[in-house]
């Protein structure tokens, strides 16, 4: 073959496929970073999380360098069809291997998104309890009352019951105090309330509620239901029952404890 054929059939041609296939990859790179870094800006002024931006800003860049790639590659004449039978393919197998960590994925996504709790939150979830230090896309990362780290799965967490204990900024405390039922009923109300309207952590709105719940087999029970703030919960719950026990035993107030009364009978022997 002579040598100018050969430049007029191979050498002039593929080197004018391989200039505008590199162009194509290099203005489309291009390109795709200027409209990823687009993305990003306007999610992040529409108040998207910043772990949300930057992922679904890389999300935006890869599907736009691969169309890039595809573009470069039918430039030189590659059969992208068969290419992308094959990258679908391959997709299928590895969305079944890692269909566990696709879930927890997904899910990760879904709490970003739709922020049912935010860092620094208190909340029980995935059978866990702590505060939130920090919300991954495949995890969720707690920090528990004594102090160790749990990392829980987003799919148990965003499949379960959510309760944002942190979300409110004010909870009631619940007790169940019990008396006999030999004691003076105004009394030991007076004597609640007083120990409840004497602690300024104790919100005057909604004012505390003592309520008569029950007269049970061996005492009187009462539901003692005071506001307080959220972060006050665990103290104030704590120091009122050890008020109420220290009051009523000096008030002599009986605190019952569950009973049971025997009697013997003796008959005459035969």
């Amino acid at each position: 073959m002579e040598l100018q054929q050969l430049l007029d059939v191979y050498i002039y041609p593929w080197s004018i496929r391989i200039g505008l296939s590199l162009a194509i990859f290099i203005l489309g790179r291009m390109v795709a970073q200027l409209l990823a870094s687009a993305a990003r800006k306007v999610m992040g002024k529409a108040g998207f999380d910043t772990l949300l931006v930057n992922f679904l800003g890389s999300i935006i860049y890869t599907v736009l360098l691969v169309m890039v790639v595809l573009s470069s590659l039918e430039q030189l004449g590659v059969n992208t069809t068969s290419a992308l039978a094959v990258l679908g393919a391959a997709g299928l197998a590895v969305g079944l291997a890692l269909k566990d960590s696709l879930a927890n994925f997904a899910s990760g996504v879904m709490l970003i998104i739709f922020r049912p709790f935010k860092v620094g939150d208190f909340i029980e979830a995935g059978g866990t309890s702590g505060v939130v230090e920090e919300i991954q896309i495949i995890n969720t990362v707690f920090r528990t009352g004594d102090n160790r780290t749990v990392i829980v799965p987003n799919s148990k967490i965003y499949d379960g019951v959510i309760v944002n204990i942190s979300a409110r900024k004010t909870r009631r405390i619940d007790l169940v105090m019990t008396v006999g039922y030999d004691d003076d009923l105004k009394k030991v109300r007076q004597i609640m309330m007083g120990i409840m309207e004497a602690d300024e952590r104790i919100l005057k709105d909604p004012e505390p509620a003592i309520l008569l719940a029950d007269l049970a087999d061996s005492s009187i029970n009462f539901n003692v239901r005071p506001w307080v703030n959220s972060s006050d919960y665990g103290i104030v719950r704590s120091d009122l029952l050890e008020a109420f026990k220290t009051a009523f035993d000096r008030q002599g107030v009986s605190i019952p404890y569950p009973q049971r009364d025997v009697h013997l009978h003796q008959t005459g022997s035969s």
